[in-house]
């Protein structure tokens, strides 16, 4: 729905008695922060990179995990969303203790339990391959090579132990482009996580496809999407073997809305969804995702216009914050002309139990002069 210039922003609602009390994690898209924000919508700490913080997450020991600004030059990779220059581990004060760079970085990553690091990169697919990749519209600069998604395992050291080419195990027939997408990317993945038999669950957004994918074979053991969902993100696994995500709906026959989906790999059956009332009421054309918190709500976060809510099982909002924190935007683009933004690529909530926070300062008060701007 349109926002006038004087939306409120910071803290909107919050009803203790329903919520899973926390901090929650947020990052302005082309920001240098990253901002902890407890439930009445204070900063309670902040990160700060002058590489760019475009997402970030929190590890075990307190350290954050972040993805920084676009690089300057990646063979035409560094003007498509999501792209990043460098994976940055910050200690708590926001000193640098690792780094993995590379150009090709983009949207997703995932630290494991060996201490490598999970990655997702753009790489260029052969002449042939790209040739026989269906949909897309044609444009005088498609790209003889189109780019396809690799996911790697690396070392600490920043070597790789694992690569998993994804165009390798996708079908011409089944995976076609959206008609309203360029053929610059054969999936432009967006999301990768482990599941709990620690195989792989992706995201591609050209073919509005999620999948599992079995780590050791690189084959697909479940592949779901087209004709249910549209550009999507953020698919979780969940404990009870379901599989949460974020249904942007851009480019639907008819109006385009956005929901939240619970759907069962066994049966392809959506068990659980949440839209806006008015529908269109709720809409993120891209970026976005969805949490599972420990109390059975879902944190969502609209990541378009910065709005972030959490929901209870039975879809009432109980808590929801507008992102303050406004840039401008370094490279508008033809498809997100806006001069300033609030988006938000992803959002976490941390509960006051998470190892990550233990014995740490977490006074709102050193942060007063920020904080009184939008309570």
């Amino acid at each position: 729905m349109g926002w006038s210039t004087h939306h409120p922003v910071g803290l909107i609602h919050y009803a203790p008695q329903h919520c899973f009390r926390g901090y929650t994690l947020t990052t302005t898209r082309g920001g240098l922060d990253a901002n902890l924000v407890d439930m009445e919508g204070r900063v309670c700490h902040r990160w700060h990179s002058e590489e760019g913080i475009a997402y970030a997450y929190l590890l075990a020991n307190g350290n954050l995990l972040l993805r920084t600004d676009p690089p300057q030059e990646a063979d035409g990779a560094e003007t498509m969303g999501g792209s990043s220059a460098a994976i940055l581990e910050l200690d708590w004060e926001s000193n640098e203790v690792w780094s993995y760079r590379n150009p090709y970085l983009h949207h997703d990553y995932e630290r494991l339990p060996n201490g490598n690091t999970l990655v997702l990169l753009w790489q260029r697919i052969p002449t042939d391959v790209t040739a026989r990749v269906q949909g897309g519209f044609v444009s005088d600069d498609d790209p003889d090579q189109m780019f396809g998604d690799l996911v790697e395992e690396i070392t600490p050291e920043g070597t790789s132990v694992y690569q998993w080419h994804s165009w390798l195990h996708m079908s011409d027939e089944e995976d076609v482009i959206c008609p309203l997408e360029a053929r610059r990317e054969r999936s432009h993945g967006n999301s990768l996580n482990i599941t709990a038999g620690g195989d792989l669950l992706v995201s591609f957004r050209q073919t509005s496809t999620i999948g599992i994918v079995d780590r050791e074979s690189g084959d697909f053991k479940w592949k779901w999407g087209p004709g249910e969902i549209k550009h999507q993100h953020n698919p979780t696994y969940l404990d009870n073997g379901l599989v949460l995500l974020f249904d942007n709906g851009s480019h639907r026959r008819g109006m385009d809305y956005s929901r939240v989906i619970e759907v069962d790999p066994e049966s392809n059956e959506i068990v659980w969804d949440y839209r806006g009332e008015p529908t269109m009421s709720f809409y993120s054309y891209n970026i976005s995702s969805a949490e599972r918190l420990p109390n059975g709500n879902t944190l969502i976060c609209e990541g378009a216009p910065g709005r972030i809510f959490e929901v209870t099982p039975g879809k009432e909002i109980v808590w929801e914050y507008i992102n303050p924190y406004f840039l401008g935007v370094k490279r508008p683009t033809s498809a997100n002309p806006s001069k300033y933004t609030n988006s938000v690529f992803r959002a976490h909530r941390y509960g006051p139990g998470h190892p990550a926070l233990q014995g740490r300062d977490l006074d709102p008060a050193r942060y007063a002069s920020l904080n009184r701007l939008y309570s």
